[in-house]
């Protein structure tokens, strides 16, 4: 039975898929590299979801030198950086985060700082104080180093945190790292998280009197 309500002391927040819709950018930006690369896009498009993109080129090219990868991640976060053309908030995002600002939380994304504020600004929404970025890690989710270093920055243990995730990678991440995740969207709905929500407007957060954060997930969760 889908869990109704997770009790933490900590949120650590994925962004693209989970705070902000990003798909549009990201599909014109992938599509572009797969089909340089002879590479089939829909193929393509199935993977690159959470990774870093030199990740996701080292998945999709498994023979390809590193270095190679490395060099057209740096040119693909300068275009994804510079195309915020239908870059919007996930639904209930604003009322979320608005929700959880005095509460301990921290955006562990994918993207790098430069990006990150690109698009939480084009989509209208807070930047945490707290964040990690592409630059903060030395390894790409599904690896949970992100998520650890989110947890650690915050002061608390794996226990104590609920990560927020769309994507396989980012949910095998949080798994890893030993934390409870709630699903966000349809990447995540088959990927069996502790609660899934179809958007973020099925949440309410209660700040408990102990200290703790309570989500309630509405029944449609």
């Amino acid at each position: 039975m889908p869990a109704t309500a997770l009790t933490a002391h900590a949120l650590l927040l994925d962004m693209d898929g989970t705070l902000v819709n990003s798909d549009a950018v990201v599909e014109r930006c992938w599509r572009r590299w797969a089909l340089r690369n002879g590479l089939d896009p829909e193929a393509a498009l199935k993977v690159v979801h959470g990774r870093q993109g030199y990740a996701t080129m080292a998945v999709l090219l498994p023979d390809r030198p590193m270095e190679l990868n490395h060099a057209d991640n740096r040119v693909m976060l300068a275009e994804e950086t510079a195309d915020t053309d239908g870059v919007v908030p996930v639904g209930g995002a604003p009322a979320f985060m608005d929700a959880i600002a005095s509460l301990p939380h921290a955006l562990v994304t994918s993207a790098d700082l430069a990006l990150a504020r690109a698009r939480m600004t084009a989509a209208g929404l807070r930047m945490p104080e707290l964040r990690v970025t592409a630059e903060s890690v030395g390894a790409s989710k599904p690896d949970p180093e992100g998520f650890l270093k989110g947890a650690a920055g915050l002061g608390f243990g794996p226990a104590d945190c609920i990560v927020f995730e769309d994507s396989e990678a980012g949910i095998a991440a949080g798994r890893a790292a030993g934390m409870r995740v709630v699903g966000v969207g349809p990447r995540a709905a088959a990927l069996s998280p502790d609660a899934h929500v179809d958007d973020l407007s099925q949440i309410r957060v209660e700040a408990a009197s102990d200290g703790s954060i309570v989500l309630h997930f509405d029944a449609r969760a």
